[in-house]
């Protein structure tokens, strides 16, 4: 079983913020299109809020460097969930009770931002043709 790399899945983690960013774009875009800018602004505010929650648990999970003690890289996982959790609900407590937003919307754009944990998962999920030259495949 190969090892994996640490400095790989903080790539990953990185490159989901940035996924889930551009998910968010085109939500609030298909939003405006259909609704017009009060929907887009929910959705962005939505997708937002779940960008944020991921990239505040990232910054927690991926404070140590590889060489770290493993007991402490796991703890910061752990607490990159809670904090996750807890930015989440008050963000969204905020948003809502700001009364700018249309909860809809706002959950339209959230849910979106899980397309590209799915993506994710998919990808790894899916086998690997192994071919005389290396493995071929996603």
């Amino acid at each position: 079983m190969a090892q994996y790399q640490f400095s790989t899945a903080r790539r990953q983690a990185w490159l989901m913020i940035l996924g889930q960013s551009l998910i968010t774009a085109l939500v609030a875009l298909g939003c405006w299109l259909l609704a017009g800018p009060r929907l887009a602004l929910s959705g962005l505010a939505g997708g937002g809020i779940g960008t944020v929650a991921t990239l505040a648990q990232v910054a927690m999970a991926f404070r140590f460097r590889a060489g770290a003690e493993p007991k402490a890289i796991v703890r910061g996982f752990y607490r990159g969930e809670a904090l996750k959790v807890l930015v989440t609900v008050a963000l969204f407590v905020t948003a809502l009770r700001s009364g700018r937003f249309l909860g809809g919307g706002m959950l339209i754009g959230y849910v979106a931002t899980f397309i590209v944990y799915w993506l994710a998962l998919a990808r790894k999920a899916l086998p690997v043709a192994k071919s005389p030259a290396g493995p071929v495949g996603p």
